[in-house]
């Protein structure tokens, strides 16, 4: 093995996840760490579910609008497939994935890239969602942004239902759901 002084970094991928609840921030925040990427001159890719075609498509939109082209993918291994050389992988909405997007995203980080996640980390219920709570947990970087809550005005961390529905996955915007916090959080 071949010693390395401190000072000259070893090239290295690793895993950015982003979590909290509905209109709390995350997708902007992806959207703000791949312009970045994109403005070092970084070749970035950015991946969602087939399942959100709320606002796009072709790109990932935040609720405030802010949008960045993206790849509709059905399956989490479509990702591998269609990275090609992209040095940073931004994915949104991976609460909707599959749990082979875990194994994807060590996957690319051990290829020496830049994966940056953006997700729900709880659904309607409080309760955890999809395979957010494993990438939170083989993540080196977390980000839990709150929203504030619409009828308090205190930090919320939750996402309340406002629709009659008991699908776990039930897509939607301002229509079907409010941010909450703990206190005026209820489950339907």
């Amino acid at each position: 093995m071949e010693f390395r002084p401190h000072s000259m970094p070893i090239e290295t991928g690793w895993i950015e996840v982003i979590a909290g609840c509905m209109f709390s921030g995350k997708t902007e925040e992806l959207i703000r760490r791949l312009r970045r990427a994109e403005i070092a001159k970084l070749t970035v890719k950015t991946f969602k579910p087939e399942i959100d075609i709320r606002y796009s498509k072709q790109n990932i939109v935040s609720h405030s609008k802010q949008s960045l082209p993206s790849v509709l993918v059905k399956r989490s291994d479509e990702i591998l497939q269609q990275s090609n050389n992209a040095q940073v992988i931004g994915i949104d909405e991976a609460q909707f994935f599959d749990s082979g997007i875990i194994s994807v995203a060590q996957k690319l980080a051990d290829e020496g890239r830049r994966v940056i996640i953006a997700g729900l980390d709880q659904d309607y219920k409080a309760e955890p969602f999809g395979p957010m709570a494993d990438l939170l947990t083989i993540s080196e970087y977390i980000t839990k942004t709150l929203a504030i809550c619409v009828v308090c005005g205190n930090p919320a961390n939750r996402t309340q239902r406002l629709v009659q529905s008991k699908e776990k996955v039930l897509v939607g915007a301002a229509d079907s759901y409010e941010a909450r916090c703990r206190k005026c959080h209820y489950i339907p």
